[in-house]
């Protein structure tokens, strides 16, 4: 299939025919990126795909620590009110 480069504004776009985007299982979001001078466009990955695995990595590494603490030795609660 041959599109032509539109101007939108000050972009560049093109008309994807909805059948194409439909094969491609693709609704509203999509993810674009470039490999070897290719533009790629694929629907859209969740935003926290792979996220449960790594923290589950880190725990085993023993990586997950806290890089501040909580609570600072200095810090005074008594005037918070706790509901």
């Amino acid at each position: 299939m041959r599109s032509t480069i539109r101007d939108i504004g000050n972009s560049k776009g093109i008309i994807l025919p909805k059948n194409l985007l439909k094969q491609c299982f693709i609704e509203d979001e999509v993810d674009i990126e470039v490999r070897n001078s290719t533009i790629i466009i694929s629907p859209a990955k969740d935003k926290r795909e792979g996220w449960a695995k790594a923290f589950r990595e880190m725990a085993e590494a023993g990586d997950d620590q806290l890089l501040i603490p909580d609570i600072f030795n200095d810090e005074d609660l008594n005037d918070w009110t706790w509901k």
